[in-house]
């Protein structure tokens, strides 16, 4: 696929209509339900754009009024939403042979030192946001670097292309290589800057960004928490209890914790606009602290694989969960593949993963937990018109599967099991199409 943000932009009316198999969720689906009454199925439907937003959809075409664009017989999803993800890993993703920990200090450190550069964060934030657009994924959660120039670089390229993103500078004051620390002062500083200039302009969020409890002193994490309760309209993000040596670390480093979760609930960093990574060792308690303060966990199944970290057990989990790649540790930026690898974890451990949970985690379960869901993962009226649409089955193998389905769970989870960007026939950002089929 060729990205480009103009194609056939200038062309796009104020009114267009889009002819396909609509999907999309009404609600959330329960676990292990294959037929589930919160799934919305329209075959050969048509859904309605005007000024970048949904306002129709309905089995007839629209009148000569509306350009209309006719994808008859494909799949037709709303724009995922990728709630956990590195920007300069591009480069790392799928090095070889270690654990966390020793993944970061080898691969992940060297490559985030490079985006001090501003030249090098522009360039790597527009091929990470053009390849989070060539698999399906409109809106994401992102870490840039412990750079300001990085965090800015993501928020003016996400802002040319429309996008929905959520970001902010990392904060990391110790247990890092030279040129991947700040201090607490001028942390506070930039962060405050970046909220000013992009924090609710067009599509953008800032999320308080804590590397991980590790890599941040007690007084660094006391003024993300500050940060975070002066304006309860940011985000935060970070990792939590991703593999068994950074919980043991964590409890070294605080041991007038409970738990690697109360690190951060101590400093009031666990909020309903909080996003944690993994979350694989939380405890009951930490379960109940989650459930409480309204946070969520970014589960990341490709990662947790790859690296060995660990099953996370997504059907005990009283919380919402998302779907996330946390790519350079996940080896895919595609939803598509991170949802057949959560399949495969919750396989590991017993449990049945359906097409349904995998893809709401996706869509319309991130958008809520992310309170957005007025605005993205659905193809309900009113929403934003992020929109892509996929083919059900690429290539012979999937072609033979996919003619074989017998009703729409079998033929959903085919085509998560065996899509990925290859799949992908057109994407459109707020109306505008921004990934044209190469």
């Amino acid at each position: 696929m060729i990205f480009t943000n103009q194609e056939n932009s200038s062309d796009m009316p104020r009114r267009w209509a889009l002819r396909g198999d609509l999907l999309d969720f009404t609600g959330a689906p329960a676990w292990g339900d294959t037929e589930s009454p919160a799934v919305r199925f329209d075959r050969d439907h048509w859904l309605l754009i005007e000024d970048g937003r949904i306002v129709g959809r309905q089995a007839s075409a629209p009148d000569d009024t509306w350009l209309q664009r006719d994808h008859t017989g494909q799949l037709v999803l709303p724009g995922f939403i990728d709630t956990h993800v590195h920007c300069p890993q591009l480069e790392v993703i799928g090095s070889y042979g270690t654990e966390l920990l020793d993944w970061l200090q080898r691969y992940t450190f060297p490559a985030e030192r490079a985006f001090a550069d501003a030249a090098r964060s522009k360039a790597g934030a527009e091929v990470f946001l053009d390849a989070l657009l060539a698999s399906g994924t409109t809106s994401a959660v992102v870490f840039p670097t412990v750079h300001k120039v990085s965090a800015e670089a993501l928020f003016e390229s996400a802002a040319a292309r429309g996008m929905r993103l959520i970001t902010g500078k990392v904060l990391m004051d110790r247990h890092a290589p030279d040129g991947l620390r700040d201090d607490v002062a001028q942390a506070e500083r930039d962060c405050i800057d970046l909220i000013d200039r992009f924090h609710g302009r067009e599509r953008l969020a800032f999320a308080v960004t804590v590397r991980f409890a590790p890599t941040s002193t007690p007084a660094q994490l006391a003024m993300a928490g500050a940060l975070c309760r002066a304006d309860a309209s940011l985000y935060m993000q970070t990792h939590v209890a991703e593999n068994r040596a950074e919980v043991a670390w964590v409890s070294e480093l605080f041991p007038q914790a409970r738990s690697y979760l109360d690190v951060y609930d101590a400093v009031g960093l666990v909020h309903p606009r909080a996003v944690l990574a993994h979350g694989i060792y939380l405890d009951e308690s930490d379960r109940r602290v989650m459930l409480a303060r309204g946070a969520q966990i970014a589960h990341c199944p490709s990662s947790n694989l790859f690296l060995g970290s660990g099953l996370f057990d997504w059907s005990g989990a009283p919380f919402p969960v998302s779907l996330a790649s946390d790519v350079g540790g996940g080896t895919t930026l595609s939803l598509p593949r991170n949802m057949g690898d959560a399949y495969k974890v919750q396989a590991l451990r017993g449990e049945r993963l359906t097409a349904w949970a995998a893809l709401h985690a996706a869509t319309r379960g991130a958008a809520q937990a992310l309170q957005l869901g007025d605005e993205i993962g659905g193809l309900s009226v009113g929403q934003v018109a992020d929109v892509c649409v996929w083919d059900w089955a690429a290539g012979p193998v999937a072609q033979v599967r996919d003619a074989a389905a017998r009703e729409l769970h079998e033929r959903v989870f085919a085509w998560m099991t065996l899509a990925d960007e290859r799949n992908l026939a057109a994407c459109f950002v707020a109306g505008r199409p921004v990934v044209p089929r190469a």
